[in-house]
């Protein structure tokens, strides 16, 4: 090389060097929740804001290799695989050979899957990605269950050849929208932008953070029964997020990651409409804030000295957590605990409240344990169920 091109390289070099600082940006924070909790993210935003360019600082704070596709320049076939034929496919059958980036994936056993241009990919691509999204296979070959996806799109008016996401398509993302604020935007080309990092999971939270987050999220959608599954009129909104049992499941990863990590509410809360759409998202991000559940795993280790909720709904949710907890780690101190919480609702006048929970708690019994005289209570709903013979 020329030492005119070598010094034109290095002033190139230079302009493209940059530190970063951490920042409180809900919207980083919400990205970095999910990538955390390896929920497929979707970033909705004008050509040229920078998605590319944050995802991948976000590989290079996970110290993961960035494999960035763009998705409008492929066939099906590259992501359901080329079919390979063998010596004998009557008796071996006929392979769908992987490309070449995720076979580099599975070989790293790690790394961050960049699907770019989503919404310029016609229909058939979409539905060929179906798979890689939801199963981690392309062809014949399994994604490590490290590898987290994230993919980028132009909202259909801006983008090239813009097409509407298909619903099964867009239900399996956390939908965030990627704007740009021009004093970040002036203080990155200055030489700093912000840094997006994942927040560490404190291990002791993490029986709690499941427990509670089940307990929360069955206790909402008991109470808001329409919001389980609402497949929107208009194709815009098809393609973007909307609640339905697969999205809902989303939001409780979601839910227990923030509970066990140190990201903020806003983020939370941005996540969440991310999943399941404004209006769910929302009213349920309201519920979390007036619910205030106490710890499941600090009631069971001392299940006299707690007061049941007031509200029917809290409750409810409440009593599904302590079950749960039970579930997570379940032995006859910690079951018989259980039964002492339920029987608190029994005499809090509720017993159809805990009657759900009663039934859930039964079931996990080994059949060595003796019976706690807190469950003659459930003895109706019980026999009811054919489990009282079981638990006697």
């Amino acid at each position: 090389m020329s030492l005119a091109l070598r010094t034109a390289d290095e002033l190139i070099a230079a302009t493209r060097a940059w530190r970063s600082e951490p920042v409180s940006d809900p919207r980083v924070e919400a990205l970095a929740l999910a990538v955390s909790a390896n929920l497929p993210v979707l970033l909705w935003g004008e050509p040229g804001i920078g998605k590319s360019a944050s995802l991948q600082q976000l590989a290079t704070g996970l110290g993961v290799p960035l494999e960035t596709v763009i998705a409008s320049v492929h066939e099906p076939s590259d992501f359901s695989g080329l079919p390979i034929v063998g010596d004998d496919p009557a008796a071996d059958g006929v392979p769908m050979a992987p490309p070449d980036w995720a076979v580099r994936l599975a070989r790293t056993g790690q790394g961050l899957l960049f699907f770019d241009e989503l919404s310029s990919a016609p229909p058939a691509v979409q539905a060929a990605l179906l798979r890689v999204v939801l199963e981690r296979r392309v062809g014949s070959l399994e994604l490590p269950a490290a590898i987290r996806i994230v993919a980028a799109a132009n909202p259909p008016a801006s983008a090239a050849d813009g097409w509407h996401l298909s619903p099964p398509l867009a239900n399996r993302f956390v939908h965030l929208h990627w704007t740009h604020d021009p004093r970040v935007v002036a203080r990155g080309l200055a030489g700093t932008w912000p840094a997006i990092t994942v927040s560490t999971v404190h291990a002791a939270r993490t029986a709690g953070a499941v427990a509670r987050a089940r307990g929360t999220i069955a206790g909402f959608l008991t109470a808001r029964p329409g919001l389980v599954h609402h497949l929107p009129a208009d194709a815009d909104s098809r393609g973007g997020a909307w609640p339905s049992p697969r999205s809902w499941e989303m939001a409780l990863r979601l839910l227990a990651f923030h509970l066990a990590t140190d990201t903020g509410r806003d983020a939370l809360t941005t996540a969440l409409v991310g999943a399941v759409g404004d209006g769910a998202g929302l009213e349920f991000s309201t519920y979390l804030q007036e619910l205030d559940l106490p710890d499941p795993e600090r009631v069971l280790a001392d299940p006299d000295a707690f007061a049941l909720p007031d509200r029917g709904d809290r409750q409810l949710a409440f009593l599904t957590a302590v079950v749960s907890a039970v579930q997570g780690r379940t032995t006859q101190q910690r079951w018989d605990a259980g039964w002492v919480v339920l029987a608190k609702a029994v005499d809090a006048g509720v017993p159809d409240v805990a009657a759900r929970a009663a039934l859930d708690l039964a079931a996990l019994r080994d059949t060595d344990w003796p019976v706690p005289p807190a469950i003659d209570a459930f003895v109706e709903v019980l026999s009811l169920s054919g489990m009282l013979p079981a638990a006697r």
